[in-house]
């Protein structure tokens, strides 16, 4: 199955599969119909403090990578995307502006080697 990055401002295409926000806070000024959200998967998303600390500085961006990972270990929403992603495809919908540092970007990664 396919995983693909979108961000959540971007049109959703109907080439997206099933679109699953892993934000743990809603895209600020975008409506639920814009949004074309099929699962809100907040769970899987950076704790509050991570998600202060790194606040998308490149810079910090493998201590990130290393801190989120170790948050993820056993984290039951995790299993449950890669049991999503196993069966259809998937867009793993974000917030960020930086389309290369942010947590949607590790999960792809995660998922694209539990494959």
């Amino acid at each position: 199955m396919t995983i693909m990055l979108k961000r959540a401002y971007d049109l959703a295409t109907q080439t997206d599969g099933e679109r699953i926000l892993v934000d743990r806070l809603w895209p600020r000024g975008l409506t639920k119909a814009k949004a074309k959200i099929d699962l809100w998967l907040k769970e899987v998303a950076p704790s509050t403090e991570l998600r202060q600390w790194f606040g998308h500085d490149p810079e910090k961006w493998l201590e990130f990578k290393k801190k989120y990972r170790a948050e993820l270990k056993g984290n039951p929403a995790l299993s449950e995307l890669q049991a999503i992603s196993r069966q259809k495809d998937i867009t793993l919908v974000y917030a960020a502006r930086d389309q290369l540092h942010n947590e949607a970007v590790v999960l792809k990664q995660i998922l694209d080697r539990s494959a």
